[in-house]
């Protein structure tokens, strides 16, 4: 699991955080005039991305999104070739984990499940994915079973139906692209 910080986010959302007091001791950060040429070069789109609405929570893990990204070019110094993440409808948190191999999602699956579960106090409804091999393995649909977690499929290889999940993993990865190219880092980063 990976926290992210506040690089390259833009000024507008930055401004926000400060105004409602959400992070402690955030200190105004005022726009800089500069052009990041990290931000320009990573996070270009060579289309707009339309989100389709759906229905949304009304609570906190009565809905959570889940993607694995990846397999990368580059594994990461760890030895990772795919993220793993989940977002929770109703909150937008996000969640990150790393993964050497997709087998590992169930594992992580439950992890992240044990600990929102206490944190929160709430039970996971749904769990929507797309029909990748690593979510309806035999574990997970017995796991999902035994749970009570109603599982909500997305079809594969269509961007536009899980736009929640989509749209999340393009932003995680251009924040990360423009972090590694402003500080000159290799692909292992």
């Amino acid at each position: 699991m990976h926290n992210f910080k506040f690089e390259h986010s833009n000024f507008r959302g930055l401004k926000l955080l400060h105004m409602k007091n959400t992070v402690k001791i955030f200190p105004l950060i005022e726009k800089i005039e500069r052009i990041c040429e990290g931000c320009i070069f990573c996070k270009q789109h060579r289309e707009n991305f339309l989100v389709e609405k759906s229905y949304k929570a009304w609570k906190p893990l009565e809905i959570v999104h889940s993607d694995i990204c990846g397999s990368m070019q580059t594994p990461s110094i760890g030895g990772c070739n795919y993220s793993l993440t989940f977002i929770g409808d109703f909150t937008r948190k996000k969640w990150v984990y790393f993964l050497k191999h997709k087998s590992d999602a169930f594992g992580c699956f439950q992890q992240f499940k044990a600990l929102l579960e206490n944190q929160s106090g709430y039970s996971i409804n749904i769990l929507s994915t797309n029909k990748g091999s690593e979510y309806v393995s035999n574990e997970f649909l017995n796991f999902y079973k035994t749970h009570g977690i109603h599982k909500q499929f997305i079809t594969r290889y269509t961007p536009r139906r899980n736009g929640v999940m989509e749209k999340k993993n393009i932003t995680i990865m251009e924040m990360a692209r423009s972090m590694m190219e402003t500080k000159h880092l290799s692909n292992e980063y």
